[in-house]
């Protein structure tokens, strides 16, 4: 393509992408899916779209979901989703399931299981893939979040594959952690102690009819007994019983929510939570970003083969590369 008809095919994704952010600020069904889709794709058209929409966004509450499989989250999500709307507020939901094999997409599809959210119009519902990504989360959930939220939603919540300690990265991507436990995990509640069960805002005992919930109760209450520099300042996370299944337990599950809330909103919790978010992302952006360019520009490949052969240590290497970015980087500059 010559240098002309390129020009004229980067002012029509401009204006391509202008256009969808317009309509995804309208919280227009298909503008929304369509801009997760452009996200899941990646490259530059992604972080343009981000820029497009990123002042808009910071209003929304975010909500992490997760926990081992079988604990019924999808279901508890089913429920949240509804009783928020019965309040008359809208809500986004990102569910991110094991990626297919065969396709790269999420197995689990737009979660048909949540049909009686489906044809509600304050109600959007999105199964991403995690593309093999570490901590359960797909690579551009958080920006699908900042789109749910520019998008006027005024609830997002983030339900993850269930895949244990990985999934601490949830944390770094909302505003309150919901880990969801069910009874008869006995020794998986310590199994986990040093993973997800950390990183919780609330603790949530789904399926709490079930024979044995009373010592699941115990069990989590003993964990949280023991955590280490508790002070009049530190938050104590609630065990909240639901039976989601049976609608249970949903109203005080959201009173717990809003009690965190307003707890993160004293002071400059909640904007010291959501800044080191924006540096957790900014930080993974950098990385990627210098890797990139490294194999790229300063030959990856070829360094660390000559590296093994020659027996050079790591950080030699590394330093090495990272200066032949930045050469290169000189050098494009000052052309």
């Amino acid at each position: 393509m010559s240098g002309a008809g390129a020009h004229r095919a980067a002012a029509r994704r401009a204006v391509d992408l202008d256009e969808l952010a317009e309509r995804l600020k309208s919280r227009a069904p298909r503008a929304v899916g369509r801009a997760i889709s452009v996200l899941e794709a990646g490259g530059e058209r992604q972080a343009e779209l981000v820029r497009r929409v990123y002042g808009a966004t910071g209003r929304a509450r975010l909500i992490g979901v997760t926990g081992p499989p079988g604990a019924g989250k999808s279901t508890l999500v089913d429920r949240l989703a509804g009783a928020i709307r019965k309040r008359g507020q809208t809500v986004g939901i990102l569910c991110v399931d094991p990626t297919s094999p065969f396709s790269g997409g999420a197995l689990l599809g737009d979660r048909i299981r949540m049909q009686s959210l489906a044809t509600d119009p304050g109600v959007f519902i999105r199964s991403m893939a995690t593309r093999g990504a570490m901590g359960g989360l797909a690579r551009a959930t958080r920006d699908a979040a900042d789109l749910l939220d520019a998008a006027g939603f005024d609830w997002v919540l983030v339900e993850t594959v269930g895949v244990g300690q990985d999934e601490v990265d949830v944390v770094a991507s909302v505003d309150t952690v919901l880990v969801v436990a069910v009874p008869g995990m006995g020794d998986d509640i310590q199994a986990i102690k040093a993973g997800i069960m950390e990183i919780a805002d609330v603790f949530v005992l789904n399926k709490a009819d079930r024979d044995g919930a009373d010592r699941t109760y115990r069990d989590l209450a003993l964990v949280l007994s023991l955590a280490e520099e508790m002070t009049e300042a530190t938050w104590l996370p609630p065990i909240v019983k639901t039976v989601a299944a049976r609608s249970e337990g949903i109203e005080e599950l959201l009173d717990a929510i809003a009690k965190h809330h307003a707890w993160l909103s004293e002071g400059d919790r909640l904007a010291a939570r959501r800044r080191s978010q924006l540096g957790l992302r900014v930080e993974t952006i950098l990385k990627e970003r210098v890797l990139a360019a490294a194999r790229a520009e300063a030959g990856f490949e070829r360094e660390v083969a000559r590296g093994f052969a020659a027996h050079e240590d790591p950080y030699r290497l590394a330093e090495e590369l990272f200066e032949g970015v930045v050469r290169a980087e000189a050098a494009r500059t000052e052309a």
